[in-house]
């Protein structure tokens, strides 16, 4: 077995399995952004990994018992969407005790992906 930790590349995730991740939430519940959009989940960034864009892996937290802002998250990585318009992947991160089917996981993030021509893939 592998015993080193990497960061995990777009070109890895087919071989991603359940992991539990730290979040930093940048745009809690409520967060509305430059345009107008109002985020109605945390929304956030895995320090230390760096996405499509250069910038930090972004990251949606869902979960059925948190409904207020928060700081940060722990949870696993349930499912990546992968935009096929966009330079960069979101991931979607829940409680450990959580599962969501990919019907739930498009309601819950439609009010950003709808924008973009995303496919959602559990892990």
């Amino acid at each position: 077995m592998d015993s080193h930790k990497q960061s995990i590349q777009k070109t890895q995730l087919s071989k991603t399995k359940k992991q539990t991740l730290k979040v930093t939430i940048d745009r809690p519940i409520g967060y509305t952004d430059k345009f107008g959009n109002v985020y109605p989940l945390n929304y956030g960034f895995v320090e230390g990994v760096i996405g499509g864009d250069g910038e930090e892996q972004d990251v949606y937290v869902l979960s059925r018992e948190i409904s207020e802002p928060i700081d940060t998250f722990q949870g696993d990585l349930i499912a990546v969407i992968t935009r096929n318009d966009d330079v960069e992947d979101k991931w979607v991160v829940a409680s450990p005790n959580e599962n969501f089917t990919i019907e739930e996981i498009r309601e819950k993030v439609h009010f950003i992906e709808q924008y973009f021509d995303s496919e959602i893939r559990l892990i």
